[in-house]
């Protein structure tokens, strides 16, 4: 699925694209709609830097059975495991 922000919207905002995909990814995060895994995806953003922002914003990590099997699958491709 893909939705499409008219120019409008991102001008009324003074938000970037990034800015805007950052901003629903974090408010869906917040509600508990998407993991830490799937909101950093959604945002375009390495997982680490997706924390540093809720940090930045003093919004809690949720860190997941699905988040945890995810890094357990990193650290194997990464030869770690």
């Amino acid at each position: 699925m893909s939705i499409i922000v008219p120019d409008e919207i991102l001008a009324a905002t003074r938000m970037t694209e990034t800015e805007m995909r950052q901003e629903i990814a974090i408010m869906l995060f917040q509600r508990e709609k998407l993991t830490l895994a799937q909101a950093s995806r959604f945002a375009g953003m390495h997982r680490v830097a997706f924390q540093h922002l809720l940090a930045s914003r003093h919004i809690p990590v949720h860190y997941g059975v699905e988040d945890f099997e995810q890094d357990i699958q990193n650290l194997r491709e990464m030869g770690r495991l």
